[in-house]
């Protein structure tokens, strides 16, 4: 019962489709001439069975897809219904992704590849457009962190650092803007809170993020005239293994998460499913009206002072 009203669902049914149908149009007639229509939506929605997912019909790509931010937003667009297609360099951790994405609403195929080479670039737009027809969403959360100052950084790290974090992100938008432009699509860019706020000892990220969102910016204000909105999302201390990746031994990382409670207003750090919530508003139909934006989701840390 429903409000002193018998639902009947398509479970009664049973694999009798039409019939379903009979009913559901019958019954919704009958509430509308009742003057019913109170508890129409949701008694319709219990007939029916409506379960649209939000990016039903969407085909994103996401880069840096088998750990941390990325592998969290590529889990979030699938359970959303959209086609996904997850690239990383881990084809290990890109094999589990799919194992479990595997009852999820959406669909995930994944690609192994290196952002940092132009033919893995080109690669990744073309399976997008022909395993799914087109690309609507480009989600760039690759990415490496490492240590050094302006007197020690070589001329190595610099450029690896800039290929990977900058460069990258530069040429998939370049590649993938034919397809996007054509479907009004829109870039969600993962940059850092140091692309805001300077911070010592990590000279080549901080310069490689915050040139980041100013790519952001402009390519906002040049495509929004087709349609294409773009916008990145700045974390701060997230639990993922990029620090680990980047050098930090499990000590030392246990002591900077401490230390994040400490430089985090909201007094801890943040988790990848966090910033994946924001990226999933930023590209979706609800944020039509935002583009050249760089969003903080960073428990407050782009406030403070270095400390």
């Amino acid at each position: 019962m429903y409000q002193g009203y018998t639902v009947i669902t398509r479970q009664d049914f049973g694999d009798n489709l039409k019939n379903f149908l009979k009913f559901s149009s019958f019954y919704y007639l009958t509430v509308i001439n009742r003057r019913q229509v109170s508890v129409l939506p949701t008694i319709l929605k219990s007939l029916t069975g409506n379960t649209m997912k939000s990016f039903e019909g969407k085909v994103a790509v996401i880069t840096g897809a088998s750990s941390g931010i990325g592998r969290a937003t590529a889990k979030a667009f699938v359970a959303e219904g959209a086609k996904v297609l997850a690239v990383a360099r881990n084809t290990s951790r890109l094999e589990s992704l799919k194992d479990e994405c595997k009852s999820a609403a959406g669909q995930i195929r994944v690609l192994a590849g290196d952002v940092t080479q132009e033919g893995d670039r080109k690669k990744t737009v073309d399976a997008g457009v022909k395993e799914f027809g087109g690309i609507d969403i480009l989600v760039q959360a690759a990415g490496i962190i490492a240590n050094g100052t302006i007197e020690n950084t070589t001329g190595t790290q610099w450029n690896d650092m800039m290929d990977i974090n900058l460069n990258s992100v530069f040429r998939l938008m370049q590649l993938t803007l034919p397809s996007l432009t054509e479907r009004k699509g829109n870039i969600v860019n993962v940059s850092s809170v140091t692309g805001t706020r300077a911070f010592p000892g990590i000279l080549a990220y901080c310069v490689s993020k915050a040139g980041v969102d100013q790519l952001t910016r402009c390519s906002a204000l040049e495509l929004a005239p087709k349609g294409v909105r773009v916008n990145a999302v700045n974390p701060g201390v997230v639990v993922t293994n990029l620090h680990r990746n980047g050098g930090m031994d499990e000590a030392s990382y246990a002591k900077f998460l401490e230390h994040s409670k400490d430089t985090h207003p909201l007094g801890r750090a943040g988790n990848p499913e966090e910033v994946a919530d924001l990226i999933l508003f930023l590209a979706s139909d609800k944020a039509a009206w935002i583009t050249g934006v760089t969003y903080s989701v960073d428990g407050g840390r782009a406030q403070t002072c270095f400390r």
